[in-house]
C-alpha cells in the first residue's frame, strides 16, 4: 500500500503525527525525500508534478530570500515583512492546490541564521495568519516544519535557541529542523566558503547531547550533522564528504540511551546538489530522511526556458513579424505561459531524478 498505510491524511499538507510517522517509514524502507526549495507558484507545480507522476511523498521548503521573492522584490523587506509575507502566502498556496496532486507534502521553511530569527518568529506569532492562530483554528499549525540554522553559532547557544524554539512549537506537533556543524559553500546570503574543514564534520558526541536535549522537549525534530556538506555544485574532488559519520552517529545514540530503534535520529542531508546516487544511497542507509536539492534545480529550470528561447529567437523578436511573414503575430511564443511552462518541464524531470536516486518514486 505505501506510505498512506502510515498517514491519517493521505494527500496535502502532512503535519505532526503524519510527518513523524512518514519519516520513521521512509528509515524503514531506505528512502530519502527531496527538499525542493520553491520562490513562486510556478516552481511550486513543477514540484508537484514530479512527485504526483512518480507516486511520491515531496517536501516544498522556502527559505529566506525565496519567501521575499514569493511576496514580491519590489516589497521592502525591513524587518522581514517581505520575507514573513511571502512565506505565508506561498503556504496557503500550496495547502490550497497540494490535495489535487494525490500525494502527501511535507511544508517547510529552511536556513533560518541568527541573524534572520526575526522572519521565524513572525512566522510562528505575529499575524493571525500565521501557525499560532492557524493551529487555534484547524488544530495544525500553517507549517509542517521550521529549520533553525545556528551552525555558525556556539554550540551552547546553538542548542539553547532550538531547545527555546522547541518549547515553543511543541503544542502544534511542529517539526524542528536544526543544523549543527557547518554547511561549506554559499547559500541564500550565507557564506561559508572559507570556513575551515574541521567545521564540516559535526562528531557523534554533539550529535548525541542535541538528541538528549531535544527528545527530552518533543519527538518531532531532525538534525542536519555536517560531514562535509558543501552548498552548490563544485569540481569532482573538491568535496570530500565522510558519509559514515552518519552512522557512527546513529550508533553512538543507540549506545548511550539504550535505544530499541538502529536509527533513533532523523537525520538530513544538505548540499546535495553535485553528490553521487552511491552517496546518497548511504546517507539514507544510515537513517537520512530529508535531501535538500536547490542548485540543481535552478539550473534544470533554466535549461528549459533558455532552449525555448534559443529555438524561437526569430519569433520573440518583435510582436508582429517573424520568418513565416511581417504580418505574422507572434503572441503564442511570447506569451508567459509558454516559456515558463518550459522551464517548469525541465525542473520536473530534474526532481524526478531525485526522487529515482533516493528510492522515493513508487512509496505512494
Amino acid at each position: 500500500m505505501g506510505v498512506e498505510e502510515v498517514l491519517k491524511r493521505k494527500t496535502g499538507v502532512i503535519t505532526g503525527d503524519d510527518v513523524y510517522n512518514l519519516f520513521k517509514y521512509a528509515q524503514k524502507h531506505e528512502f530519502a525525500i527531496p527538499a525542493i526549495n520553491v520562490t513562486s507558484s510556478s516552481t511550486v507545480v513543477a514540484a508537484l508534478e514530479a512527485a504526483r507522476d512518480a507516486k511520491s511523498p515531496i517536501i516544498l521548503q522556502m527559505s529566506q530570500g525565496g519567501a521575499a521573492y514569493f511576496c514580491g522584490k519590489g516589497v521592502n523587506n525591513k524587518d522581514q515583512k517581505a520575507s514573513i509575507m511571502g512565506a505565508v502566502a506561498g503556504a496557503h498556496y500550496i495547502r490550497s492546490v497540494a490535495p489535487a496532486y494525490g500525494i502527501p507534502v511535507i511544508l517547510h521553511t529552511d536556513h533560518c541564521a541568527k541573524k534572520l530569527l526575526p522572519w521565524l518568529d513572525g512566522m510562528l506569532v505575529v499575524r493571525a495568519i500565521h501557525d499560532k492562530e492557524y493551529f487555534d483554528v484547524h488544530k495544525e499549525p500553517l507549517f509542517s516544519s521550521h529549520m533553525v540554522d545556528l551552525s555558525e553559532e556556539d554550540v551552547d547557544y546553538n542548542i539553547k535557541t532550538c531547545k527555546y524554539y522547541m518549547e515553543k512549537v511543541k503544542p502544534w506537533k511542529q517539526f524542528l529542523e536544526m543544523e549543527i556543524g557547518i554547511t561549506g559553500g554559499e547559500e541564500d546570503g550565507v557564506n561559508n566558503e572559507d570556513v575551515d574543514n574541521a567545521s564540516l564534520y559535526t562528531q557523534p558526541d554533539t550529535v548525541l547531547e542535541i538528541y538528549q536535549k531535544l527528545s527530552a522537549i518533543s519527538p518531532y525534530f531532525s538534525i542536519a550533522a555536517g560531514f562535509g556538506n558543501v552548498h552548490g555544485v563544485y569540481k569532482p574532488g573538491n568535496v570530500k564528504l565522510k558519509v559514515e559519520l552518519l552512522k557512527d552517529h546513529q550508533a553512538f545514540i543507540k549506545e548511550k540511551e539504550n535505544t530499541k530503534d538502529d536509527k533513533p535520529a532523523f537525520l538530513v542531508f544538505h548540499g546535495g546538489s553535485g553528490s553521487s546516487t552511491a552517496q546518497f544511497k548511504e546517507a539514507i542507509s544510515y537513517g537520512v530522511v530529508k535531501v535538500n536539492l536547490d542548485t540543481d534545480l535552478q539550473y534544470a529550470y533554466l535549461t528549459g526556458i533558455r532552449d525555448y528561447v534559443l529555438k524561437n529567437k526569430d519569433y520573440l523578436m518583435q510582436q508582429v513579424g517573424n520568418p513565416d511573414g511581417d504580418d505574422k503575430p507572434n503572441k503564442k511564443y511570447y506569451d508567459p505561459r509558454v516559456w515558463v511552462r518550459e522551464g517548469e518541464k525541465t525542473m520536473t524531470k530534474r526532481v524526478e531524478q531525485g526522487l529515482k536516486e533516493f528510492n522515493t518514486a513508487g512509496q505512494v
